[in-house]
């Protein structure tokens, strides 16, 4: 038996997208764990180019869609359950008409952000519910800060803002749930290498800025997040709940680091 305790469990993963994707990275690790994995992507495009890449089945579900994400989860649950737990691994954000001052973000882009950054969660875990083992855990995938306004994020800081407050409030609602004792937790990365962050104008060098800044001047890996998650699906995470886990290599305390600010006020002079 490993030391992670994940053999012979079943785990769903919302949100693979391809192999640089942070869902892609856990399910390759629990299945390295022993556990089976089921896979959700978003279209079935997307699962006909990940076929040859996952080993689990793979369903479709469109988050938007409630009734299609409560079907899958009733069919998921019915032919793979007991499950062990799942990850929520989805985000995204409209930028169609370009990055805005906050301000001007427009209701429909900041509500369709909510309901598949956010509130996809709530639905996820009241589908798996009649499912879901008695200490069952349940993992999402935030950011490292909420609180830095960093203008090319636009308005998913504030939805994932949402998404950490809904962890605490599901954990609480679960607690509830007759001899169930399912735990919720998120787990909140740096900057990361991956396809949807790719897509982010100015990321590079946000990217090249928090490598610098990480203590250990070497930028996170999505391996070191997908190890975080493993460990809160585990049963050696069981005193943690309602919990944001920052994983970020200790960027957050390296900001005023002497070269970072040299090479600023450097910069500044010219």
């Amino acid at each position: 038996m490993s030391f992670l305790g994940l053999e012979e469990k079943t785990f769903v993963v919302f949100g693979v997208s391809n192999k640089k994707s942070v869902g892609y990275h856990v399910g390759q690790l629990l299945e390295a764990e022993g556990a089976k994995v089921v896979y959700v992507v978003h279209t079935a495009e997307r699962k006909e180019q990940l076929a040859s890449r996952l080993s689990g089945p793979i369903y479709v579900a469109d988050v938007e869609d409630e009734a299609a994400l409560a079907e899958t989860c009733r069919v998921i649950g019915t032919e793979h359950g007991p499950l062990a737990g799942f990850v929520h691994s989805i985000a995204f954000a409209n930028y169609s008409e370009g990055f805005k001052p906050f301000h001007e973000t427009n209701r429909a882009d900041f509500t369709q952000a909510v309901q598949i950054s956010c509130h996809s969660l709530v639905e996820m875990a009241r589908g798996l519910s009649p499912y879901l083992e008695q200490d069952a855990s349940v993992v999402t995938i935030s950011i490292s800060t909420t609180r830095m306004a960093a203008e090319n994020y636009g308005y998913m800081a504030p939805v994932k803002a949402a998404l950490d407050s809904t962890v605490v409030f599901l954990a609480k609602s679960f607690s509830g749930e007759g001899e169930k004792n399912v735990r919720f937790n998120c787990v909140s990365p740096g900057l990361l290498k991956t396809s949807s962050s790719a897509g982010i104008p100015g990321y590079v060098n946000s990217y090249l800025f928090a490598e610098r800044a990480t203590l250990r001047k070497k930028a996170l890996a999505t391996g070191e997040v997908a190890n975080t998650v493993a460990f809160l699906l585990s049963p050696r995470s069981s005193g943690i709940n309602a919990q944001c886990i920052v994983i970020d290599a200790g960027m957050s305390t390296n900001y005023f680091d002497k070269s970072i600010v040299d090479s600023s006020l450097r910069g500044g002079e010219r």
